[in-house]
């Protein structure tokens, strides 16, 4: 086994990285990291659960490396995981507004996962780099709307959420006043 095989199984499987979990699983770290990478790539490029696989990428270690940002003493990586959730919002949105044109892509998922990978390495800092180049202006440009279209959502929302609680009370007074009418009636129908 070469050296950078070894580092990039201790990479890519963190919990079989020493010998003991080897010696449990019978199975050579190389293997399993073959083994993960073919399912992986035949799922991204089948098309079959590929969006699971994204969405289980794009979440599972941003968000655990988000949790031991935020235990960290180190500031500087909270920084990098809060630009890395803010274009991950804002490229979710945008998947979301043109998810009709994306189903006539090729291989979306395999760039999709590309692209993931690329927002949030370390390594690559992607997700720096198009927050400060495009996102950062684009957002402070339209702050302003962006709040009060915000304030507006949130103030239908409660009135909605009003509406649907007063009418779900009629609703339930109107089926009780039912109930008690069907009631009465058996009963007087019952006493002839």
């Amino acid at each position: 086994m070469c050296v950078s095989s070894a580092r990039c199984c201790a990479l890519l499987l963190p919990a079989f990285s020493t010998s003991a979990e080897q010696d449990i699983t019978k199975v050579p770290k190389e293997f399993l990291v073959i083994g993960f990478a073919l399912v992986a790539f035949f799922t991204v490029f089948s098309g079959i659960g590929a969006g699971s696989l994204c969405n289980i990428v794009g979440f599972v270690y941003p968000a655990f490396k988000s949790f031991e940002a935020i235990e960290s003493q180190n500031r500087g990586d909270d920084t990098q995981w809060l630009i890395y959730w803010v274009v991950y919002a804002f490229f979710s949105v945008i998947e979301v507004c043109v998810d009709f044109l994306l189903y006539w892509i090729p291989f979306y998922y395999a760039f999709k996962l590309a692209f993931l990978l690329w927002a949030f390495l370390p390594q690559t800092k992607g997700a720096s780099f198009l927050y400060h180049s495009f996102l950062k202006d684009f957002l402070k440009e339209n702050e302003s709307r962006i709040d009060a279209a915000m304030d507006a959502a949130t103030r239908d929302a409660s009135s909605i959420a009003k509406e649907a609680v007063a009418a779900s009370a009629a609703g339930l007074s109107a089926a009780a006043d039912y109930a008690g009418k069907s009631s009465e009636s058996e009963t007087d129908k019952k006493d002839i």
